[in-house]
């Protein structure tokens, strides 16, 4: 994988690693873990902005962001921008859980860190193969997109990109 590939080609890149509805389905849980857990984990340092606090996590937000909006798909960039921005938005919220749990915050990112690559690894035990970030770290920015994608799918948009993937690294079983 090529980090300024296409949407296209990365979703089926990616897809061939994917292609059991149960390890679609832990990374339907596990994924949103991790990001959740990267924000948390990178809500320090932070800088004040017109009177807002600007983190680490919004930084790279932005950052991935960019990347997600430049891979030619409009809508599955956009909607992935938007969900882990509701997810790094979720992070900054975990301070207060981890208040009332008597935690530090860097502990609750690191167990959101873990349970969600407990969800990947089972996941992969599934599907017989490894992760695709094994063979190339972009795998690790595809991740979220791929799991858009398939919500995207699952609900009837997204339609040809389905079918590059199922043509050329074949349907889900």
């Amino acid at each position: 994988m090529t980090l300024f590939r296409p949407a296209t080609p990365l979703m089926v890149r990616y897809a061939h690693y994917h292609r059991d509805r149960r390890n679609i389905a832990t990374h339907l849980v596990g994924i949103p873990l991790i990001t959740l857990s990267v924000g948390v984990l990178l809500l320090g340092p932070s800088w004040t902005v017109a009177g807002h606090a600007l983190t680490l996590a919004w930084c790279v937000w932005a950052l991935t962001s960019l990347w997600y909006l430049s891979r030619g798909d409009l809508l599955l960039g956009t909607a992935t921008a938007l969900v882990n921005g509701a997810l790094i938005a979720l992070a900054h919220q975990v301070p207060s859980w981890a208040a009332a749990w008597a935690l530090p915050v860097w502990q609750m990112g690191v167990g959101l860190f873990l349970v969600g690559w407990v969800f990947q690894f089972v996941g992969h035990y599934f599907e017989g193969c490894k992760p695709a970030f094994v063979d190339d770290l972009v795998g690790l920015l595809v991740g979220p997109m791929f799991v858009v994608g398939e919500c995207l799918m699952g609900v009837g948009l997204l339609q040809k990109m389905r079918r590059d993937i199922e043509r050329q690294a074949g349907p889900s079983r």
